[in-house]
């Protein structure tokens, strides 16, 4: 713990803070990560199915929400360029199963 006074503040620079108004640059193809969260486990699970079909990909179980209505999962899979990455976001961002992607 860090004792302020009044007149001090804590300052963390954050990942956004240094990025800001940049543009992240990758380097393809590379391993990304998608966090999908959706209202059933199994419609998640088809849902991905659909989007990716027979790509080489690992869905493992991330999160539950504390009532139980939201099940998130990690889509780990290897993206080929920028294109690829965002149309696997926003084709999984449109289906009817897939309430959000991170």
């Amino acid at each position: 713990m860090y004792n302020l006074n009044q007149n001090q503040e804590a300052k963390v620079e954050t990942l956004n803070d240094k990025l800001e108004g940049k543009k992240l640059e990758l380097e393809y193809p590379c391993n990304w990560c998608y966090k999908v969260i959706a209202s059933e486990k199994e419609a998640l699970e088809n849902a991905v199915k659909e989007v990716i079909s027979e790509r080489e990909h690992k869905l493992s179980h991330s999160n539950n929400s504390k009532t139980g209505k939201y099940i998130s999962m990690n889509l780990d899979l290897l993206v080929h360029n920028e294109d690829d990455r965002q149309f696997i976001f926003d084709a999984l961002k449109k289906h009817q199963a897939i309430k959000m992607v991170l």
